[in-house]
């Protein structure tokens, strides 16, 4: 069997000859080239259909649903009907965001390919030169997921096919539950058992019907305080003595009357003086909780070192990280179980898939910030990284709103206790412009974060 026949036996025609013709051609310029397999790569992949992809156009839409403002960035591309949309959504800030955006981001990036993401990225973390500003964060965050969106939408792909394809088919979700009494607390974590869930964080109200919250009463960014009496709409917080008795009264009241077979924990959001945190630690450790969340401040991080030496709770951390310098210690050092950061105010989906690599390595899983003001985008962000990774813990988030699933068409669904991406290209939600109208800022541009102790001493919130 000659050359020809043999190409004939593997079902290769004419077309087959061309297809050889072509290999050959670029195999003997590749030999005449210095060797840049990438560029080379790229270039041939452009030249048989995917071609340079320009930014063309950069759009910042505020909308604000259910009191909380998000900031949703759209790129335009040079590809007529083809752009992406990334969540930058810093609540308490969003026309700082929406600034560094149209102001300081765009111009620089009218006009580059798309594809660039990695490089786009690097530049905007050092363009402000003063790094890890959480607004400039949110802003880079918000082009980052648009321009992953893009490429999944060219690819034809959802996003975490990019990040190397599904571990799993959905993500387990918090059972999030602060309720005014035990039996309200207890029947709600039954009810929501019922539909699935088996990890819960659980806040109960005091005697005077405050919340053993981790902050003051908030709306996700909703409300602002009054700044004729700005202890109006925050907590009067009381002392450790007292919010850790609270607290281990819940779990005993979970671990008596329902059991040991679901996971409880809370969020503790540098309530109590370090000493008190520690205490705190020591007070749950009976309980079995599966984490205690945000004991410390960023800037106390190094009390995780007693507290590990005092007590086996889990420990999660990560809701006010925007610097590495913050988070890889803690999980170099083996100080935290759990990575609980906020995505876009850490830099976005580029710098939030290297963190949970590095968490692999050292036993952390991801249960990424997500309570009512990170918009459904951001949520999709964070589901498409949790559905790529080995090393997901749970997922925070609630059902979306028939406001929200109407503004932000694709919303990711949960169903008994597990969310599901659609699967569709890119990150796979959309935003309606015309319903986005109707939720228009109404002048009231974010919120001030705080609370008091009895004495009117401010504290963190």
């Amino acid at each position: 069997m000659d050359r020809r026949e043999s190409f004939k036996a593997l079902g290769l025609g004419a077309a087959g000859f061309a297809s050889l013709g072509a290999i050959k051609e670029v195999m003997s310029e590749a030999k005449a080239a210095p060797p840049q397999p990438a560029a080379n790569g790229r270039d041939r992949a452009r030249a048989g259909g995917m071609p340079a992809l320009k930014i063309k156009d950069i759009k910042v839409i505020i909308t604000k649903v259910e009191g909380t403002n998000m900031v949703t960035c759209k790129i335009y591309t040079s590809e007529a009907g083809l752009y992406g949309l990334g969540c930058g959504t810093h609540a308490e800030r969003p026309s700082i965001v929406a600034d560094m955006i149209e102001k300081y981001f765009k111009p620089m990036l009218i006009g580059r390919n798309a594809d660039e993401i990695e490089k786009i990225w690097q530049e905007l973390w050092i363009a402000p030169y003063w790094r890890a500003s959480v607004d400039a964060n949110n802003a880079m965050a918000a082009i980052d997921a648009a321009l992953w969106d893009i490429m999944g939408k060219r690819c034809g792909v959802p996003v975490y096919d990019l990040l190397g394809g599904k571990v799993r088919d959905g993500l387990r979700m918090l059972g999030d539950i602060q309720a005014r009494t035990p039996q309200i607390l207890e029947d709600s974590i039954r009810k929501m058992m019922e539909d699935g869930y088996d990890h819960f964080r659980i806040y109960l109200a005091n005697p005077n019907g405050q919340p053993a919250a981790s902050s003051a009463p908030r709306s996700a960014g909703g409300g602002t305080v009054d700044a004729t009496n700005p202890r109006a709409s925050v907590e009067a917080r009381g002392n450790d003595v007292e919010y850790i008795k609270r607290l281990c009264d819940a779990f005993e009241l979970i671990r008596n009357k329902i059991g040991w077979d679901i996971e409880i924990g809370h969020d503790v959001h540098e309530r109590p003086t370090p000493r008190g945190a520690i205490m705190l630690a020591k007070a749950v450790e009976p309980y079995r909780p599966f984490y205690i969340e945000d004991l410390f401040a960023p800037e106390d991080s190094e009390w995780y070192k007693i507290v590990r030496q005092q007590a086996s709770i889990g420990i999660a951390m990560g809701e006010l990280f925007v610097n590495q310098n913050e988070w890889l210690p803690l999980v170099a050092n083996r100080l935290i179980d759990i990575m609980r950061m906020h995505i876009s105010a850490a830099g976005g989906l580029n710098l939030a898939r290297k963190v949970a690599h590095t968490c692999e390595f050292f036993g952390v899983t991801t249960s990424w910030h997500g309570p009512a003001n990170v918009s459904p985008i951001g949520h999709a962000v964070n589901m498409h990284i949790d559905l790529s990774i080995y090393n997901f813990g749970v997922c925070e988030g609630r059902p979306f709103s028939e406001q929200l699933q109407e503004l932000f068409p694709g919303c990711p669904e949960i169903r008994k206790g597990i969310r599901y991406s659609n699967d569709l290209p890119g990150l796979g939600i959309d935003l309606d412009e015309k319903v986005a109208a109707k939720y228009a800022p109404d002048g009231n541009y974010g919120s001030q974060r705080g609370a008091y102790d009895r004495e009117g001493a401010p504290k963190r919130p």
